[in-house]
């Protein structure tokens, strides 16, 4: 018996389209009962909710990009099963896996908006107060909905568009939740590289013993070129943002980067050559200096990074339009449900059973009801108008970008959610400035606002994941759907706090912690919300080229987001990718190369959970008072060299323990 379970593996039309008449089969048999809920899979799920929440929040506000939780999270879960030799558990760490990685989209949705009223913050002290209920309350409302809001969807996506959607994520996911039956060992190769990827970014942050990024700043001729020319090249050199790019792959890669190289080698200096000589504050009374007078990342911040939102934004409704058919098919499956017999969960198959609609139903609505109480008392401070219409906002957005969300991750395996946030934010700002509210108290009600939708969208593009996963091997999607609530709370809490840490210790305007999607959603909305005005021509270019690049068949989000955020952090990407790339071709045989890649993920994800749960540990070490870090050192350009140094051998490490597998 334990020779068959050794031998398992998925079936051969799990990943492909089914023939007429044909049915698949998960691992799990419908017709039985397996472990999937108890207590060691609940307070395992618990852990790996608070672990990867804090690792999340600090590299999402470190570098602006936070890494699905699932494949460590999956990971783990065998290694820990393994170890304490449990029987038939691969329900079990479906449950672990799936509690726990409500960590990493809680993250997405926090992050990209709610440091944002920190940073507004610091420009009205007095008329704006942040506290952890506000961050709390707000993403877990909002990862709440996200579920609610996906159910009725997840029959459309994981089971009637079987073998239509790649759903990488899912995939990875799932094979090594499948190989952890056959004994677990792919652990070492993630512990590995979570030592050395956990102490490399840890000497960086704590020590400082070699700068963070390398610039052409280095030397004297660069420095001349980006202060004449307006010409800069930077690389962050850190094991999570090169194990983020592996992860990626190559193509996703370079078209962010390449949106990236348009904005800094392209527009920057451009830009220089052209209005060098002119003050442009028709948006921004507060800028004073002339083009030519400031940095590439001055021009970059106060311009270029505009016509980047507008791409996203436009980019977000593209998808909507192109999602429109999948929102009338789900919403009709859910209707024909609702209209269904009353035991319809009786007869339903065990691996098909989702909460009822009726649960859904009265679920959504209490969940509005306390979002709107949450606004009315705190938020909006006691106007019915105001609230009345930001529930109606978030309820209408948050309902169509749902399947934005999922399409995204069944196809790519990354979520747009930042670029719908961003929509969101502009039109909420529009519409609530004409409603009357507007200064500070606007300013906090559309991040609020913001930081919902952004929570629901990032859930349910994540949990879509979850429940794909749940459907190849066979759990029971009632009970995922009904702990992954667990999860939301948990990882909200975790959230809230790390962030207070990270903004007492850094700031989110000290340089430090770059937050560059929170620093783009406050650039946003503070000349909205003070009748200034926004940078409607910048938005308007960054909109036309995203539906250029959609009719030329370039994912226009990827090239937007490489647009606002900043070089460093996307150049890196494509080094990642490259390798992936590169171990994955060189062996003529297919199986060699697919060993290969498979251990690069591991390895990729052992970097990320490391370097980052490292730079959760660095912060708190200063969050203590202590800094060990050489400030005057870091000013050198040789720390900048020794950086560099200390970047290729650590891709040379990858790329050799990677290739070195065992033949069978």
């Amino acid at each position: 018996m334990e020779d068959k379970e050794k031998n398992i593996s998925l079936p051969d039309n799990a990943f492909r389209e089914l023939k007429p008449g044909e049915v698949y089969n998960p691992l799990m048999s419908p017709d039985k009962t397996y472990p999937e809920v108890n207590l060691w899979s609940v307070l395992w799920g618990i852990a790996m909710a608070i672990l990867f929440s804090a690792a999340a929040s600090y590299l999402g506000l470190k570098v602006g990009q936070v890494f699905e939780a699932a494949i460590p999270i999956a990971i783990i879960a065998v290694g820990v099963s393994s170890a304490a030799k449990r029987k038939n558990a691969l329900g079990e760490n479906v449950i672990i896996q799936s509690i726990g990685a409500s960590s990493g989209v809680i993250v997405a949705g926090a992050i990209f908006t709610l440091p944002a009223l920190y940073i507004l913050q610091e420009s009205y002290p007095e008329e704006i107060t942040v506290t952890f209920a506000q961050v709390f309350i707000s993403s877990l409302l909002g990862g709440v909905l996200g579920i609610l809001f996906l159910i009725p969807f997840r029959k459309y996506f994981v089971s009637d568009m079987h073998g239509k959607y790649p759903f990488p994520e899912a995939t990875a996911t799932t094979q090594v939740l499948v190989s952890g039956e056959k004994g677990g060992s792919q652990a070492k190769p993630l512990l590995l590289a979570g030592l050395v990827g956990g102490l490399y970014d840890f000497i960086v942050a704590t020590f400082g013993w070699w700068n963070e990024n390398f610039t052409t700043r280095v030397a004297d001729f660069g420095a001349t070129i980006a202060d004449k020319a307006k010409l800069v090249f930077k690389i962050n050199t850190g094991a999570a943002v090169l194990g983020l790019g592996y992860i990626v792959g190559l193509r996703y890669a370079c078209i962010i980067t390449a949106g990236s190289l348009a904005v800094w080698f392209i527009i920057v200096p451009g830009m220089n050559l052209i209005w060098g000589d002119a003050i442009l504050n028709q948006w921004n009374p507060a800028i004073t200096t002339p083009v030519g007078m400031m940095s590439p990342e001055d021009i970059f911040t106060n311009y270029a990074r505009s016509i980047g939102i507008g791409g996203i934004a436009m980019a977000g409704i593209i998808g909507i339009v192109k999602s429109w058919g999948i929102i009338k098919s789900a919403v009709g499956l859910a209707v024909k449900e609702i209209g269904g017999k009353q035991n319809a969960n009786v007869e339903v198959k065990r691996t098909q059973r989702d909460l009822s609609m009726k649960i859904i139903g009265i679920g959504s609505i209490i969940t509005l009801a306390l979002v709107l109480l949450f606004f009315y008392f705190d938020v909006m401070h006691g106007n019915l108008l105001h609230t009345i219409v930001g529930i109606l906002l978030i309820t209408v957005i948050a309902f169509l970008f749902t399947t934005v969300a999922a399409n995204a991750i069944a196809i790519v395996g990354t979520n747009p959610v930042s670029g719908m946030t961003l929509m969101t934010l502009i039109l909420a700002s529009v519409v609530m400035v004409a409603v009357g509210l507007r200064g500070p108290e606007g300013m906090v009600a559309a991040l609020v606002m913001g930081g919902v939708v952004c929570t629901a969208l990032s859930m349910a593009g994540g949990f879509i994941t979850d429940l794909k996963i749940g459907y190849w091997l066979g759990t029971t999607p009632a009970k995922q759907e009904t702990w992954k609530f667990l999860g939301t709370i948990v990882s909200a809490a975790t959230v809230g706090l790390v962030m207070i840490v990270l903004n007492d210790t850094y700031g989110f305007t000290s340089g430090q912690l770059s937050a560059p999607q929170a620093n783009a959603m406050a650039a946003v909305i503070e000349p909205l919300m003070n009748g200034v005005g926004a940078p409607w021509l910048l938005y308007g270019i960054g909109a036309v080229l995203a539906i250029i690049l959609n009719f030329c068949g370039v994912p226009a989000l990827a090239f937007a987001l490489g647009m606002f955020i900043p070089l460093q952090l996307n150049v890196p990407l494509v080094v990642g990718g490259a390798i992936s790339w590169y171990v994955s071709t060189r062996s003529k045989e297919a199986e060699v190369n697919k060993a290969r890649q498979e251990k690069g993920t591991l390895l990729a994800s052992g970097f990320i959970a490391g370097g980052a749960l490292m730079g959760v540990v660095s912060a708190a070490m200063r969050f203590g008072g202590v800094n060990l870090v050489n400030e005057t050192w870091l000013a050198n350009p040789l720390s900048e060299l020794l950086s560099l140094v200390a970047y290729i051998i650590l891709i040379i490490f990858f790329v050799r323990t990677a290739m070195n597998i065992k033949k069978n």
